[in-house]
């Protein structure tokens, strides 16, 4: 009689617990309507929209963040922007959940080249040469952008930065 409760609350604890893992899906099935944003992401990207790619891939992120491939778009689309800092972080949320995605891999390291970071697409490069043992589309274009460098940076005049305007200091 003493240890009812304490089996009583155990058992509730365990149905609980065992209850809950038989609701959760798989990692590989992502849901539908995800996969539908997803695939108007990629249609406004490819038509020129990137601000409304942009809003139908954090669309498919909101309803499955299970969805590699919406990442992967979207830090294309960021990309595309100029916003290679975010680029970089949304493949390695790809990166994140499939390791071995060698197109992820591949965008960050030409992300990191476009940024300047060119050791550290080096570092990248081999590793996505490790994943892909035979002839890979995105490595080569990857080791392609690590052989052209990171983009000039022209200044324009509207780029000049005008110096720094010094008080006068007094002696004592």
């Amino acid at each position: 009689m003493r240890f009812t409760p304490a089996s009583i609350a155990l058992a509730l604890v365990l149905t609980t617990v065992s209850s809950m893992g038989l609701s959760q899906r798989p990692d590989s099935q992502i849901s539908p309507a995800s996969v539908e944003w997803q695939k108007a992401g990629e249609a406004a990207r490819e038509a020129g929209n990137l601000e409304g790619a942009t809003d139908a891939l954090e669309s498919a992120l909101a309803i499955d963040p299970r969805n590699r491939a919406a990442y992967v778009e979207l830090a294309a689309v960021a990309r595309a922007q100029g916003l290679q800092g975010k680029a970089i972080r949304l493949y390695r949320e790809a990166l994140l959940l499939d390791p071995t995605d060698v197109v992820a891999l591949a965008g960050q390291g030409e992300a990191m080249v476009e940024k300047g970071a060119v050791a550290r697409a080096k570092e990248v490069l081999t590793q996505a040469q490790g994943l892909c043992k035979g002839a890979c589309a995105p490595v080569d274009k990857l080791a392609a952008a690590i052989q052209k460098g990171p983009p000039a940076v022209a200044m324009t005049s509207k780029d000049v930065v005008p110096a720094p305007k010094v008080a006068p200091t007094e002696q004592p």
